[in-house]
């Protein structure tokens, strides 16, 4: 192996890495939303049971979502 051969890390541009930093943090706070209402709401107004929606509202973006949308009761 010659140095050329030698490749060098290409860096983020600073907005890039911004801009991941700030969805990183609304990831995050949308799962800890999810699993607050999950513990505080009462059994009766989750579909199924709370301990199967823990590993669901894990998955990235999807599982909050779900959570949300159809997890929850809605009361007309």
């Amino acid at each position: 192996m010659t140095k050329t051969d030698i490749r060098l890390p290409v860096q983020a541009p600073v907005a890039a890495k911004i801009a991941l930093g700030l969805l990183t943090v609304v990831q995050v706070a949308f799962a800890f939303l999810a699993f607050w209402d999950l513990a505080w709401r009462d059994k009766d107004d989750v579909r199924g049971p709370k301990p199967v929606w823990i590993p669901v509202i894990l998955i990235n973006w999807i599982g909050p979502a779900s959570y949300f949308l159809a997890g929850i009761r809605h009361k007309p």
